[in-house]
Formats: structure tokens, sequence, C-alpha cells
């Protein structure tokens, strides 16, 4: 199961380009439907719901997916605008690119909270923290990637 879910994670992360060639937001537009449907194939095959939680537990999926999108978008943007300034990065830079990031960990982290809520009310604790658990590993994973990409501050000067 773990060999299928990181394969498929391989495939977007290996298809991702962080030199946003055209318009940011269109980039990030065709990373997240690409990614969109590969996630929810993933959560379909992890969760195993009956029909009955399915019908529960979709919408919800789809509303907290809006919300997570709106957030990794952000995510991006502050990746990109950190490749653009990272050879001449300043205090006030680093400050501000520092404090979006974090501000953006903590929206993730309050949707998680809101979202597993949610999920727990509509189908089960079980499957909301195995959601949960999914979801935080597919996120902790495209990030190491990511990370592992990006210079450090300074270390092209």
């Amino acid at each position: 199961m773990k060999r299928t879910l990181l394969f498929s994670l391989a495939l977007f992360l290996f298809g991702m380009n962080l030199s946003f060639a055209q318009s940011i937001d269109d980039e990030i537009s065709l990373i997240q439907e690409a990614f969109g449907m590969d996630k929810k194939m993933i959560v379909q095959e992890v969760l195993q719901l009956p029909e009955a939680k399915a019908a529960a537990f979709w919408p919800i999926y789809e509303a907290y997916e809006t919300e997570r999108k709106a957030l990794s978008r952000e995510r991006i943007k502050i990746i990109n605008d950190y490749m653009e300034q990272y050879t001449n990065i300043g205090e006030a830079e680093a400050d501000n690119l520092a404090l979006r990031t974090l501000k953006n960990d903590q929206a993730l982290s309050k949707l998680h909270m809101t979202y597993y809520k949610k999920f727990k009310k509509g189908v089960s604790a079980l499957d909301a923290a195995k959601f949960l658990q999914l979801d935080t590993y597919i996120h902790n994973t495209i990030r190491n990637a990511i990370q592992q990409e990006l210079p450090f501050i300074d270390e092209f000067k």
C-alpha cells in the first residue's frame, strides 16, 4: 500500500517544476488539478469506505480540498518568492518569508483540526484519523522533497 502511495507521490514530485516558466497561478492550477485527481484515488484506495460512509465522506473531503488548495497555493507562492530572492535575501525578506511560512503552517493545522471534527461526525473517529494520517503523510512527503531541492539562505553567495 505504501509503495503505491510513494509511487504516486514520486510521479507528482518528479513532474513538478519549481521554476514557474509562465504564470505562477497557471502552474499552480495545473499542478493542483493533476495532483487532486491522483490524491483522491489514493484516499479512496487507502480508506476503502463502504458506500454509506463514502456518501458522507466525499462532500466533506471536497470542501476540505477547496480550502487546502488555497493554502497550498499560498505555500507554493512563498516557495516561488524565496527562489526569486534567495541569492540576495536580507533581513526584511527573510523575516517576511519566515512569517508567511509559519502562518501557512498554522492555517493548515487549523484546517486539519476543523475538518477532523467534520470527518469524525460524518464517518467515524477511526476513519477521520486515518484520513488525517494519510493527508499529513502526503503533505510531509511533498514538503520534504521540495525542501531537499531548495537552497539554504546564503548557500550560493
